[in-house]
């Protein structure tokens, strides 16, 4: 698989109007990037596609319209539900929210096709509140890691996952560890943007981390594909 580079994915100037509860995730960069790639990623017709940590249900709305089947949305979230269900009726797409995390998601699976999109900025304190939709532990890796130890049974033979987070929370290391869950991994898409709020705020925090280096004042989003044989 080769990598699509940022140019070659342009950022969505028009992007869809989706109903936000307070507190519930705002799509982002992040989120428009594994939309694109999930869109060029050949999803085959009524896949069975499950969206972890979900927010709005901005990707599984996404494969709903480009032909899956039937789609699990889930999130800890009851107000992130709440809007799925919103979202997902006013367009009269196939999908379900589900509340739960990743014990809940895998009873109804294998997959065909998994999406991710979990919490990944690193943090110096628990997550609480809204930000569990962000908040990732001292490395951001305490989402990322199940998602990868797990995703070998959630993901059908011949089925794929497409997950997205920043290079600051260690894109090797996932690689590493789908590769070990015995799934094929590859980056397939990048974007290089400047770091929001959150991460401005904690700069100092991920400097002395040594997660970024000095002054950096941007992050490289990665969306790897990993397949199951």
């Amino acid at each position: 698989m080769t990598a699509i580079s940022s140019a070659a994915i342009p950022l969505v100037r028009t992007r869809p109007w989706l109903l936000r509860p307070p507190g519930v995730y705002r799509p982002q960069d992040d989120t428009w990037l594994l939309a694109h790639a999930l869109s060029a990623s050949g999803m085959p017709a009524g896949a069975r596609v499950l969206d972890l940590c979900t927010g709005t249900g901005a990707l599984a709305l996404t494969a709903a319209a480009h032909g899956a089947g039937a789609v699990t949305a889930v999130d800890i979230s009851r107000r992130a539900l709440a809007a799925v269900w919103v979202n997902s009726r006013l367009r009269r797409l196939p999908v379900r929210p589900l509340r739960g995390g990743l014990a809940e998601a895998a009873r109804g699976g294998p997959f065909d096709v998994v999406l991710a999109n979990p919490p990944y900025v690193p943090s110096p304190v628990p997550a609480v509140g809204a930000a569990r939709a962000w908040d990732a532990g001292p490395d951001g890796r305490i989402v990322l890691d199940q998602v990868c130890a797990q995703a070998s049974s959630l993901v059908a033979p011949g089925g794929y996952l497409m997950m997205v987070h920043s290079a600051v929370a260690g894109p090797d290391k996932s690689l590493d560890q789908l590769r070990a869950a015995g799934l094929t991994p590859a980056v397939v898409a990048t974007r290089s943007i400047p770091f929001g709020p959150v991460m401005r705020a904690r700069a100092a925090f991920l400097e002395a981390a040594g997660l970024i280096v000095a002054e950096q004042r941007h992050e490289e989003l990665v969306v790897i594909r990993a397949d199951r044989p």
